[in-house]
Formats: C-alpha cells, sequence, structure tokens
C-alpha cells in the first residue's frame, strides 16, 4: 500500500525501534524537503518515545492527488497512504503542517516561534480601529481551484485585498514586500498558504 504512494512522492520516512531513516526519491522545489525533514527530526526528538515504528510516503508540493472519487469502490484497494502541505474534500492526502513553520530560507522567513514574535510587534504598531478594514491576502493563486476562486473575491464591494504574489520579482528585491510582520495593517490577514 505504502509503496504506491511512490509514484508521486518526494521521500520515504520511515522509524523503526526509535530511529529515522529517508529515502529521496526527487528533488523538492527550493528546501520544503529539507524543512519538513527538519520538522520531522524535531518530532523525533521531543515525542519519538511516544512514535510507533511506521513507514510513509511524503510528497512535498501543494496540490492534493489521491482523488477520493478514485477509491469510492469498495472493492478496490484502499488509496495509498500519502502525507502532502494541502488536502481538500475531494482527495484523501493527508495534511501535513506546511514547511515553512519551521522556516522558508528562499524567502527569508524565520521559522515561526522566532517570527510570531515579530508579528506580534507588528500588529501593535497600527491601533485596530486604525487598519485597513479590508481582509488581506498575497500569495500564488494557481496551485490550488480554491486559492483561484479565492481571487475572486478581489472586489471592492467584498472588502478584500487579495495579491497575486509574483515570486520571481519578489526574489529580485529581497522580498521586502513579502515580510509578515509588515502585513499587518490590514484586519484580516489570511496566511500565505490558505
Amino acid at each position: 500500500m505504502v509503496e504506491r504512494a511512490r509514484r508521486t512522492a518526494t521521500f520515504r520516512l520511515v522509524i523503526l525501534k526509535g530511529r529515522m531513516y529517508i529515502r529521496t526519491y526527487t528533488k523538492s522545489f527550493q528546501t520544503r524537503d529539507v524543512f519538513t525533514i527538519w520538522g520531522l527530526i524535531q518530532l523525533m526528538e521531543n515525542y519519538g518515545w511516544m512514535l510507533p515504528d511506521l513507514d510513509l510516503m511524503f510528497d512535498c508540493v501543494d496540490w492534493p492527488v489521491i482523488k477520493a472519487k478514485a477509491y469510492a469502490n469498495a472493492s478496490l484497494p484502499p488509496p495509498p497512504p500519502l502525507f502532502r502541505y494541502c488536502g481538500d474534500d475531494k482527495s484523501l492526502d493527508i495534511a501535513f503542517p506546511d514547511w515553512s513553520f519551521w522556516g522558508w530560507a528562499e524567502v527569508n522567513t524565520r521559522p515561526w516561534d522566532g517570527l510570531l514574535n515579530d508579528i506580534l510587534k507588528g500588529a501593535k504598531k497600527l491601533k485596530w480601529e486604525d487598519r485597513d478594514p479590508t481582509a488581506f491576502w498575497k500569495g500564488n493563486p494557481y496551485v490550488a481551484a480554491v486559492r483561484e476562486d479565492l481571487m475572486k473575491c478581489n472586489l471592492s464591494d467584498r472588502n478584500a485585498r487579495l495579491y497575486n504574489q509574483d515570486w520571481i520579482k519578489e526574489s529580485g528585491q529581497g522580498y521586502k514586500h513579502s515580510k509578515l510582520p509588515d502585513q499587518c495593517h490590514h484586519r484580516c490577514v489570511c496566511p500565505h498558504s490558505f
């Protein structure tokens, strides 16, 4: 069952008698795999004594691939267990915390435990009543249908300010316009991994 997930998996993780083993199948985009594995190492360090032996596949892309309708017939084999960062009602992929929780080096995002303090400081720069009374989201809308649907709300009568993040342009400018602590000038900010 696990092997059937290999066709899209980035890596395989085996925990056996308290030790972690990883086999990489494909290189992920940027350092998603590195930070995901870093998160798994932290899990092992803090809770390894609680983890049973396990064998799983992980795909380091955003969009789900295990379609629920393909497994609607009970006489078929069960779906392969494939972990990834996103899921939806039409898929059976197993959601796992976004790699950026542990940091995203390529866009100068520090791990969330340290970044949270900067976001809280950014939030204190403007009083609630002085903030833009709109919802704010910036990201790549083309990785999931739900994000493309979200962009349809970018109308003046919806009180939403939604931006297609041009990561190539932003990279060339040193990510000056994508710092999370600087986005606290709106009353509602949606995370980039919506």
